[in-house]
């Protein structure tokens, strides 16, 4: 669950963005902003490629900044969706023009794909996979055909392997089920619960690869990043908080999490991002009794899937020395779920759910075996098996969120979502501007209360009041 005035990268087409705002109207959850850039620049071809992606990149950074600020004076609820990201135009120029522009402009990768927007959602183009719906009719800015679509649509996405909350819907459903999709994973990071009104979710799925990691050029392209995570002291044992500090040849971001035990059915998980100077001030509250958590995370994709694979590096415990996971998120299983898998990878066994590969217990000091330890053997957050134990107190929030409409559970003050134009789809006899969610949510940032550097945290509808998240003073965005 996200909580922050930021943008969500969410590359769709006019019937995605009619859908998702027709949805959040209906729920009364959000007031919302839509920005569709392919109105405003409908240009045909242009000779001064670098050129023109350069200004309109200016162009989309000054309007989008003015939205923010707008949604970060907005009393209620704010939701800010985009057809179109700061990293797209990296899909049509040259690695050596971006990184030229880059340069020239004083802008980072970092910044621009992992800091800006709260999530990324690609969905795929009708060309990769339902070439039956693609058309380029009533689109007065796309005249490609199928093969060059789709080339296009793979660009596209690769644009934002690398954002840390980066999600890929594809055709493998009907059209219905794939705007369903998307919608859930904007609500799913937003901490919204959709109830029965979409399929179920996603699940996170974890892989123990076996090494030697194969060279790079067996990868598709990627994106490599440093990780480091650093668990925090907490007044209960049952809670879990952690520091992550995530980056690419000297820039980072920065993520506050605390994990809650059940309560009320569900655990509770809050991520906020941080300034380097918050980072480092919290970074005092370090828990002694865990290793800080080295990686090198690579990120990729594949089979239309997002992969992150955790590569461990020294200094830390024996027992992570030349430890490498895979994970991604997806509602497949079995066979299906085999099929997508890199080849490229062995992968040794599937540990999803298996304590011994949480990244809390791995980075415990103590042996896992002694008298008292600390390891969490449900992953969440409640140390040596034992049954979460709700208090009064929070018997009777549950109770008031039940009774409550649901339009009031969600403590969430904004975010930006980024919806890309993509490719037309013709569905049910009518055509319809499909676009691809690209990812927006990137982390919506939510729970810390930066008056004074207090790091309180307030936790949506539960200890932050039944009415959700009281506006941050610090100016915290969502």
């Amino acid at each position: 669950m996200w909580q922050r005035h930021k943008s969500q990268t969410v590359p769709i087409k006019k019937l995605f963005t009619a859908r998702l705002s027709g949805y959040e109207q209906n729920r009364n959850t959000f007031d919302e902003s839509i920005v569709e850039w392919s109105e405003i620049f409908k240009v045909g071809i242009i000779n001064e490629g670098l050129k023109f992606q350069e200004n309109l990149l200016k162009t989309m950074i000054q309007i989008e900044n003015t939205f923010f600020q707008l949604g970060e004076s907005c009393t209620r609820n704010c939701l800010i969706i985009c057809d179109r990201g700061a990293m797209d135009a990296s899909a049509f120029i040259s690695k050596e023009k971006w990184d030229l522009m880059m340069a020239t402009n004083g802008w980072n990768n970092v910044e621009l794909r992992d800091n800006r927007y709260n999530q990324i959602i690609h969905m795929v183009s009708a060309a990769n996979g339902a070439e039956d719906f693609y058309s380029t009719e009533d689109h007065a800015c796309r005249s490609e055909g199928v093969e060059l679509a789709r080339e296009l649509d793979y660009k596209a996405a690769a644009a934002w392997v690398g954002h840390p909350y980066f999600d890929v819907i594809d055709n493998s459903q009907d059209f219905e089920s794939k705007i369903c999709r998307m919608i859930e994973c904007i609500c799913q990071k937003l901490g919204i619960d959709t109830g029965d009104r979409l399929r179920a979710s996603s699940r996170k799925v974890k892989f123990l690869v076996k090494g030697p990691l194969p060279p790079d050029s067996e990868f598709p392209p990627f994106q490599d990043f440093d990780v480091v995570h650093n668990y925090l002291q907490t007044k209960a044992p049952a809670m879990q908080a952690r520091l992550r500090k995530r980056g690419q040849k000297g820039h980072w971001s920065y993520i506050h999490t605390i994990r809650r035990p059940k309560m009320c059915g569900q655990v509770v998980e809050v991520k906020t991002q941080l300034t380097h100077r918050d980072y480092l001030n919290m970074l005092a509250q370090r828990d002694d009794a865990h290793f800080t958590i080295f990686k090198r995370r690579r990120c990729f994709l594949i089979n239309n899937q997002y992969f992150q694979l955790d590569i461990y590096r020294e200094p830390g415990h024996p027992r992570c020395r030349g430890l490498m996971l895979l994970e991604t998120y997806t509602a497949l299983s079995g066979e299906e779920l085999k099929n997508i898998l890199p080849h490229f990878l062995l992968i040794e066994k599937d540990v999803t759910g298996n304590p011994d590969y949480s990244m809390f217990n791995l980075s415990l000091r103590e042996e896992w075996n002694t008298t008292g330890s600390k390891y969490c053997y449900n992953l969440h957050g409640m140390a040596n098996g034992g049954a979460p134990q709700m208090s009064d107190k929070n018997r009777d929030v549950c109770a008031a969120k039940a009774a409550m409409p649901k339009k009031q559970l969600n403590g969430i003050e904004g975010c930006r979502i980024v919806v890309n134009d993509c490719n037309n789809i013709q569905t049910n006899g009518f055509k319809n501007g499909m676009s691809y969610p690209r990812n927006g949510v990137d982390g919506t940032i939510n729970g810390i209360d930066n008056k004074n550097n207090a790091s309180q945290e307030r936790n949506g509808g539960i200890n932050g009041g039944i009415n959700g998240i009281a506006k941050h003073e610090n100016g915290i965005k969502i």
